[in-house]
């Protein structure tokens, strides 16, 4: 059984909010799905938890059982300045689980912000007063998990730019690290141009196939390159992780004992004690 997190850092001060960019240029990598259990899991494991859809499809919202009727206001809302994100959050079905969700107008977002000067920093100013711990009782997230569109866009900008620091999902392909060397190459530019917080979470490798020789041969290559920041919890390929969404629900509600669920379990272990969180022990 996964150990409950305190309330509180030592001291009993507030626990600090972490905002997370999950991000990669490349589709199919297991970016959404991550978000969608990974927030879950933390959640599960008593972290209050907000992720914010920034992908125009949605995918994150529809596989959070939150369908377009009941997305009253979006990301597009909080981005073009018509509503506060407080007011955008919504409930699901996850207890200490809660969403910004997206629309298919955040695709012409980019065009209708091309002339703001801070059309890059928005979801920053949006997300200060949580960073700040002036949100509502209610909105007091420990974690903030951005979930970023397949593309080094205006939204991805937007999203590094806010974030404290970035977890890429990698799949156990051929080209992975191809791929990795980019996105390490645009978060240094966002560090040093616009949020010098800026730094990798770490790389969590999705879809590891134990049976297929490329994917052992891919780990080794990423640990190589990336060292510590990959964590130990890989991503099993899992027939109920790729049935959940089309039921509207995280793994971990469809299926609790699949390989799926108890991976994102351990990598939300993973990452909380990575951060001291929790103590080592636990």
């Amino acid at each position: 059984m996964i150990a409950e997190p305190p309330e509180s850092q030592a001291g009993g001060s507030p626990r600090p909010l972490r905002i997370i960019a999950l991000a990669n240029q490349k589709g199919g990598v297991g970016k959404t799905t991550t978000a969608i259990n990974l927030g879950t899991a933390l959640a599960a494991i008593g972290e209050h938890v907000l992720i914010v859809d920034l992908d125009p499809q949605g995918n994150a919202s529809t596989g959070l059982g939150i369908d377009r009727r009941q997305r009253r206001l979006s990301t597009y809302d909080v981005l073009s300045g018509e509503a506060s994100l407080a007011d955008a959050v919504q409930a699901t079905a996850v207890p200490r689980l809660s969403l910004v969700p997206s629309t298919m107008d955040l695709l012409g977002l980019e065009m209708a912000m091309a002339s703001a000067p801070d059309r890059a920093q928005r979801l920053r100013r949006a997300l200060d007063p949580l960073d700040r711990g002036e949100a509502p009782e209610d909105q007091r997230f420990t974690y903030v998990l951005i979930d970023c569109p397949p593309s080094l866009n205006l939204l991805t900008l937007n999203a590094l730019a806010a974030a404290h620091a970035v977890l890429v999902p990698l799949q156990c392909e051929f080209f992975a690290l191809e791929g990795l060397s980019q996105l390490l190459r645009t978060v240094e530019q966002v560090k040093g141009a616009l949020n010098p917080r800026l730094a990798i979470q770490g790389v969590v490798l999705t879809m590891f196939d134990p049976r297929n020789n490329l994917s052992a041969q891919v780990v080794a290559d990423v640990r190589e390159f990336m060292g510590d920041k990959v964590y130990e919890t890989m991503i099993p390929r899992n027939v109920r992780v790729s049935e959940a969404p089309s039921h509207g629900k995280p793994v971990l509600l469809y299926d609790l004992k699949c390989a799926g669920s108890q991976a994102y379990l351990r990598l939300a272990s993973e990452i909380i004690q990575r951060e001291g969180r929790l103590p080592a022990a636990a």
